[in-house]
């Protein structure tokens, strides 16, 4: 969050102290001129610009959030475009002007004095509301780029603060700054962030069509430099530098970095003082009389239209929703009122005019592929399906619990644009997958009552030395079982289970399993206090092996399990969270990585079929973890979670995260629905 603020900080900052002394300098010319009476219409001018502004920014957030994917890429791109053009002249129009700012200023109030409250209005309205829309453009990129909106709201909010705070001391006369200096430097630091812009902006228009080349890559980086890093994290945020970058974006941001810095630099070196206008301030003509009208009419008046104006626009400018139309759902008929939607994201407003619930999908009726879906939709009942609709044939689907399956009359939409379905999955498919993850488990409780013996063994002839390499050995191979954690029922608890919530804690009698060992041999107890847990765990290694045959195995639960094993070893291995007294959490999470790696590999031949790039970057991913992990340990020696340097934790967190990032979907993908 803070790397994505400080751009918008900054701007926010100049900005801010740019409009603040603006507005500034007009308070104190009229308070000379003996016109406080005329504040109120600088006021007024100045909460014009603010909501025009803000308006600027709502037309701009909404209109684009109806676009299809490919138009948001192009309007995000062009405005980022814009953006950096504005941003630029403001950095030469400052470095310019701020010597001469309040003499220019002065003539301007001098004249709007004479010419009554409309061009007073005016003219603070126009010397705030140009920093007012250059702020909310580039708070709107830097938002897009950021791909979330707190970071950026809440630097350009602390900026704004701290230029109104710097502007407030300007007028009290209590501070002194070098505007000259300070535009300078800032203006310096705001060309390379806008050659950051520049290159993302033209990577949102090759992604939305409108250039060519955005499979040209000049860089790319994305296998060797770990983009959940803190220092990519912060590159990423604060410069728009990406891992990876095409020969447009690279070619832009070194050629706008040559020329503008160049050109910047020089007219640094090159201007000079020029002395400021003078001219004589004229009061008001005596003897005019307005007329009177209430004094929150025009202020009101200055906000709501633009409020207005802005609504008019969003509305105006998104497609009427399909959900417009009902869609009925029964038992008997399904898609009843169904018309071919245009191309785009569509909302339907599924109603349930039969008596038993229904499960509800939009497919194409020649795959069964499903574009969205509603489970259990009540009888009585309407709720909204959003789902993206391009050119092709679509149908509705219908399965009422207990029922059979309905399915609508298809309809043809024309139109371009991308949609992207899913093949569904039957409890058939996943038969097969099932089956061998099955035998890995069973071989792999085979294994672990073997070591266990040893272990227990170990123990009772007082060989604790070799007990604690057996304990890691043994526990690993438990580890690596993840996927098959929810059908072991009370076992378990009885070797895996955490002395958290136990009354005495690691002390408890209930405290039994791995770690209860990993406690003792790791704390100085003698063999005759573990003898007991150590059979203990053997025993209940052997009455797991023994059980697992029967104990039910939901295939729904292969593809929950690929992101479920990760997401604990994150939460709670890599926290050292589960640590005993070994240090060896970093091999557990090892063991989870190898576990995960051979449910994805039973699961790989249905998810090459739905999501053919999917794989190739999970197992980057993969390799990325096992490469850090690796370096982890020499041996059966391996660092202890606390002992790793500060980067190279922050470095396998950022690893973990973005695969798990990246196996997220596949629940989605491989979910059983009823309509397959």
């Amino acid at each position: 969050m803070w790397d994505d603020a400080f751009p918008s900080f900054l701007i926010g900052l100049r900005e801010g102290l740019e409009a603040g002394l603006i507005v500034s300098i007009l308070v104190a010319t009229l308070v000379r001129a003996e016109a406080r009476s005329r504040l109120p219409q600088v006021w007024t001018g100045v909460l014009a610009a603010v909501a025009v502004a803000m308006s600027f920014g709502a037309v701009l957030t909404f209109t684009a959030a109806s676009m299809p994917q490919t138009a948001q890429e192009a309007f995000g791109g062009t405005l980022s475009v814009i953006a950096v053009a504005f941003v630029t002249a403001m950095v030469f129009w400052m470095r310019r002007s701020a010597r001469n700012l309040s003499g220019e200023l002065k003539e301007k109030v001098t004249g709007a004095l004479a010419m009554g409250s409309g061009m007073l209005i005016l003219t603070s309205f126009l010397a705030v509301g140009r920093e007012g829309l250059e702020t909310a453009l580039f708070l709107w990129t830097t938002a897009r780029a950021a791909g979330e909106s707190a970071g950026p709201l809440t630097g350009a909010a602390i900026g704004l603060v701290l230029a109104a705070g710097l502007c407030w001391g300007l007028y009290r006369r209590v501070l002194k700054i070098n505007l000259t200096k300070f535009f300078t430097a800032t203006g310096a630091v705001l060309i390379v962030i806008a050659a950051g812009v520049l290159g993302y902006g033209l990577r949102d228009l090759q992604e939305g069509g409108v250039l060519p080349g955005k499979s040209a890559y000049a860089v790319d980086l994305a296998s060797s430099v770990d983009a959940g890093s803190w220092y990519s994290t912060l590159i990423q945020g604060v410069l728009n530098l990406t891992p990876t970058m095409t020969w447009l974006q690279v070619v832009a941001y070194v050629a706008y970095l040559a020329v503008v810095m160049t050109l910047f630099v020089r007219g640094v070196r090159t201007t000079g003082p020029k002395p400021a206008k003078e001219r004589t301030e004229r009061a008001p003509k005596a003897g005019r009389t307005e007329r009177r009208r209430p004094v929150w009419v025009v202020p009101a008046a200055v906000v709501a239209v633009p409020a207005v104006i802005a609504g008019l626009v969003v509305a105006l400018s998104r497609p009427k929703p399909a959900g417009d139309q009902t869609v009925a759902v029964s038992e008997t008929a399904c898609g009843k009122g169904f018309t071919a939607p245009k191309p785009g994201r569509q909302t339907f407003q599924m109603q349930n005019t039969g008596s038993k619930t229904s499960e509800v999908y939009l497919i194409d009726p020649s795959t069964s592929a499903v574009y969205g879906e509603i489970e259990g939709l009540a009888p009585g009942t309407t709720r909204d399906l959003v789902a993206t609709v391009a050119g092709g044939t679509y149908a509705w689907r219908c399965v009422p619990t207990g029922g059979k399956a309905v399915t609508s009359k298809a309809v043809t939409v024309s139109g371009g644009g991308a949609a992207t379905p899913v093949v569904p999955v039957s409890e058939q498919d996943l038969t097969g997958p099932l089956k061998a993850y099955r035998t890995y488990v069973e071989q792999g409780l085979d294994t672990l009552v073997g070591q266990t013996r040893t272990l227990d063994d170990d123990i009772e002839h007082n060989h604790l030395d070799k007990a604690r390499t057996d304990w890691l050995t043994a526990h690993r191979t438990y580890a690596s079982l993840g996927a098959a954690y929810g059908t072991f029922e009370d076992y378990d608890k009885k070797i895996d289970g955490r002395a958290d919530g136990l009354p005495d804690g690691e002390q408890d009698k209930d405290f039994t399993g791995f770690l209860r060992l990993e406690y003792g041999l790791w704390h100085g107890q003698p063999a005759k206090d573990l003898t007991a847990p150590a059979r203990q765990l053997a025993t209940d290694a052997a009455g797991l092996r023994k059980a697992f045959p029967s104990q039910d195995f939901d295939p729904g639960d292969l593809p929950l399990r690929a992101h479920e094993i990760l997401e604990n070893t994150l939460q709670f291995e890599l926290t050292g969270d589960t640590d005993e007294g070994s240090g060896t959490s970093l091999a557990t999470a090892d063991a989870n990585l190898s576990g995960t790696r051979e449910l994805l590999t039973v699961l790989r031949p249905l998810l090459t079929s739905r999501s053919p790039k999917l794989l190739p970057t999970v197992d980057a991913d993969i390799a990325r973890v096992q490469k850090l992990l690796d370096a982890a340990h020499d041996g059966n020696r391996w660092t202890p979670v606390g002992q790793l340097a500060q980067a190279d934790r922050q470095r396998l967190n950022g690893a973990t995260g973005q695969l798990l990032e990246d196996l997220a979907p596949i629940p989605d993908l491989l979910e059983i629905r009823k309509s397959a």
